[in-house]
């Protein structure tokens, strides 16, 4: 069996190009109709004249031609415009039962456990350093902890659910700030957060899940004493999977 992807918004772009061509070659036939249905004879002799006349019924037929295929054309825009939008209602229409189904599953286990049945977890903002919240309990990613301001520690990416990945740590603020912890794994782990510019602990890898490997450790910050440069101590990697 064949199966054929469609993207709407590709239709809908490809029906504006279509469009524009159309419009451009109507108005260069629309151009050459007077010089080449109105054909001027040469002299005032029967055989100029059969001549213009025979080059003007040419010019004649081919605006006639050129009436028919402008018409095609345009059907054929229309044609694309309307497959947009069908294929747009459609997806539309088979998101939203889904969508309304998963938050029905999702609205009691949210309020029990302050974690979805299935779902990423939300980023933390960067600049504030919150944390990634978790993903869900089923199936989900967490998310990924907010950079921290100038001083301030970067959040701890959100543990994922039984299958998805853990949210990185956040990066620490430009001048102090260590880098937030790697959220624990399901199948794959987060990645620690890289720290501050003065010499600061990197963030500690996420713990894997059961089959999954400990996050990266972040890399530690440069400091700088007179003339020494300090490096900060790297992050320790995450625990591996069981």
């Amino acid at each position: 069996m064949s199966f054929v992807a469609v993207v709407p918004e590709l239709l809908a772009s490809a029906a504006t190009e279509a469009g524009r061509f159309g419009s451009a070659l109507s108005g260069a036939t629309a151009a050459a109709a007077g010089p080449t249905t109105m054909v001027l004879a040469a002299a005032e002799d029967e055989v100029s004249a059969a001549i213009s006349a025979l080059f003007s019924a040419h010019g004649n037929e081919f605006q006639l031609l050129s009436a028919q295929a402008a018409a095609f054309h345009d059907e054929f825009v229309r044609a694309l415009t309307a497959s947009e939008v069908a294929y747009a209602s459609a997806e539309a229409s088979n998101a939203s039962p889904l969508q309304v189904l998963l938050d029905v599953i999702n609205a009691p286990i949210l309020a029990t456990t302050g974690r979805p049945l299935i779902g990423n977890g939300a980023n933390g903002a960067d600049g504030t350093g919150a944390n990634g919240s978790p993903g869900g309990w089923l199936l989900g990613n967490g998310g990924a902890g907010g950079a921290g301001a100038a001083g301030q520690t970067g959040g701890r990416g959100g543990d994922a659910g039984l299958i998805g990945t853990g949210g990185a740590g956040g990066t620490g603020g430009w001048l102090l700030g260590n880098g937030g912890t790697g959220g624990s794994g399901g199948g794959a782990n987060g990645v620690g957060g890289t720290n501050a510019v003065t010499a600061g602990a990197g963030g500690v890898g996420g713990a894997g899940g059961l089959f999954g490997a400990g996050g990266t450790g972040g890399q530690g910050g440069f400091g700088l004493d007179s003339n020494i440069v300090i490096g900060g101590a790297g992050g320790a990697g995450g625990t591996g999977g069981a």
